[in-house]
C-alpha cells in the first residue's frame, strides 16, 4: 500500500508559480513511476506529467512543456511538480498517483493515489 499525501496548492494570479509536493511514508517512490493529474470541474481527471522509476525520464502534456516541471527528491520521498506562468486554465485539482510512467500518463497506469491539493489561478 502506498499512502500519497500532496501539498503546496493554494490561489496564486496568472504568470505566478507554485510547487507541489508528492510525499509518501513508507514505500520508496523511487519504485514506482509517478504522474501528476488534474480536475476541473465537470471534467475528466487529466494526465499533466510524469516521471518513470526506470530510468527518470519525463513525460509532459503539450499545454504544460515548458512551464511545469517534475523532479525526484530521494532523500525526503518526495516528488514534485514545479508550475511556472501559471495561467486561469490550470485550475484544477492536482492529484499525485504511483504507477507506471510510460507515455503519456494515464489513470488507468496509476493504482495509488493522494487526496488532491487544490490550485486556483485567478486575477
Amino acid at each position: 500500500q502506498v499512502h500519497l499525501v500532496e501539498s503546496g496548492g493554494g490561489m496564486v494570479q496568472p504568470v505566478d508559480s507554485v510547487r507541489l509536493s508528492c510525499t509518501a511514508s513508507g514505500p520508496d517512490l523511487r519504485n514506482y513511476g509517478i504522474g501528476w493529474f488534474r480536475q476541473a470541474p465537470v471534467k475528466e481527471r487529466e494526465g499533466v506529467a510524469c516521471v518513470s522509476h526506470v530510468s527518470d525520464s519525463t513525460y509532459y502534456i503539450d499545454s504544460v512543456k515548458g512551464r511545469f516541471k517534475i523532479s525526484r527528491d530521494n532523500y525526503k520521498n518526495t516528488v514534485y511538480l514545479q508550475m511556472n506562468s501559471l495561467n486561469p486554465e490550470d485550475t484544477a485539482s492536482y492529484y499525485c498517483g504511483a504507477g507506471i510512467c510510460s507515455g503519456a500518463p494515464r489513470t488507468y497506469k496509476y493504482n495509488y493515489w493522494g487526496q488532491g491539493t487544490q490550485v486556483t489561478v485567478s486575477s
